[in-house]
C-alpha cells in the first residue's frame, strides 16, 4: 500500500501571451502549490493490467460522473503502463477535496500523484525527464506537480523554473459553487478584443515573489474578461477578501476560485468565518507548500 498527497495550487500571476500552431496557449504564470488537496491510497493486487478506482468526494459533484476512462488517474495508469512495461493490477482509491473546473489542478495534480506512485510501487525508477515527458502528455499543468513548491511557467506549462515559496503567509480559498469551463474561458479570451495588460519581465515577475504581497504586480488575464462578460461574482468575491484584510487577492487559473494572501493569519481565519455563511462557497484557510509530493 502507498500513500500520496495531491496538492491544489493557485497562479500567483497568469498572463496569457496566445494561440500557438498547435493549438495550445503560450503563457508566462507563477504556480503557488499548497499544503491541500486531494489524497490517494495504492494497493497492488487483482487481475494483471486491470485498474480499479474508487472516488470518495468531500465536496458537492452537482450530479457529475466522471467515468473511468476519462479518469486522468486512468490516463496515467495507462500511459506508465506503456512506458513502463508495469502490468500489476491496481487498486486505486482517490479521495476528492480539490473542486472540479476551480483553477485549482486538481485532476493535473491527481495524475502527477499517480506518476510518482508507480514509478515507486513499480521498481520502473524512470527518471524525472522521462516522468515530465508523460506529463507532459496528460496536460499542461501536470509537469509542474510532480514537484511542486512555486514555479515561474512558461511555454504551454512544460517549463518549470521552481522559485523560493514564500513564508509566512495564509491563502484563504473561496470555491463560489460553480465551474469554470477552460475550453470557453479561453474562446472567451481569444476573442476579446481589448488590449491586454502589458506583463512585467520574468526577471521582475520572480523578483517581486520575494516582496510584500501587498507590492506584488501580479494579474490574471482572464478576470477582466469575465467581469465584461458579466460574472460580476469574481469582482464581489476579490473585493470582499481585500476589505476582509487580504494582502493580495486574484484569480486563480480560468476559473472559478478566489483567492486572498494574507500576512495576518487570524486575518485570514476571521476571512474564512465571513465566507462560511454564504450558502453554496467553499472556503478554507491553508498554507503554501514548500515540499515536493508527500509520498
Amino acid at each position: 500500500m502507498l500513500n500520496i498527497k495531491a496538492p491544489a495550487k493557485i497562479n500567483l500571476h497568469l498572463a496569457v501571451k496566445g494561440r500557438r500552431p498547435d493549438g495550445f496557449h503560450d503563457l508566462e504564470s507563477i504556480f503557488l502549490a499548497l499544503d491541500w488537496g486531494d489524497s490517494l491510497c495504492f494497493d497492488c493486487g487483482g487481475a494483471e493490467a486491470q485498474c480499479a478506482i474508487q472516488t470518495t468526494w468531500d465536496i458537492p459533484i452537482d450530479g457529475a460522473v466522471i467515468q473511468p476512462e476519462e479518469n486522468i488517474v486512468f490516463k496515467a495508469v495507462s500511459l506508465f503502463r506503456e512506458r513502463s512495461g508495469f502490468m500489476q493490477g491496481l487498486r486505486i482509491r482517490l479521495a476528492k477535496r480539490i473542486p472540479l473546473g476551480a483553477g485549482l489542478g486538481g485532476g493535473s495534480s491527481d495524475a502527477a500523484a499517480t506518476l510518482l506512485a508507480l514509478n515507486r510501487l513499480s521498481g520502473a525508477e524512470l527518471p524525472l525527464a522521462a516522468l515530465r515527458e508523460l506529463a507532459e502528455d496528460l496536460g499542461s499543468d501536470v509537469p509542474f506537480f510532480l514537484s511542486g513548491g512555486a514555479a515561474f511557467v512558461s511555454g504551454r506549462g512544460e517549463r518549470i523554473e521552481p522559485l523560493v515559496v514564500p513564508e509566512g503567509l495564509s491563502v484563504v480559498l473561496v470555491y463560489p459553487g460553480f465551474v469554470s469551463n477552460t475550453r470557453l474561458a479561453f474562446a472567451l479570451l481569444d476573442a476579446d478584443s481589448h488590449e491586454r495588460r502589458a506583463s512585467w519581465s520574468r526577471e521582475e515577475l520572480i523578483q517581486a515573489l520575494g516582496g510584500k504581497p501587498a507590492d506584488w504586480p501580479y494579474h490574471n488575464d482572464f478576470l477582466p474578461v469575465f467581469l465584461a462578460a458579466g460574472m460580476e461574482v469574481y469582482g464581489d468575491l476579490l473585493g470582499e477578501l481585500r476589505r476582509l484584510g487580504a494582502d493580495f487577492a486574484a484569480l486563480s487559473g480560468s476559473g472559478s476560485t478566489c483567492f486572498g494572501i494574507f500576512s495576518d493569519e487570524r486575518a485570514a481565519s476571521r476571512a474564512v468565518e465571513t465566507f462560511r455563511g454564504c450558502e453554496g462557497f467553499i472556503k478554507t484557510v491553508v498554507k503554501p507548500l514548500t515540499l515536493g509530493m508527500g509520498i
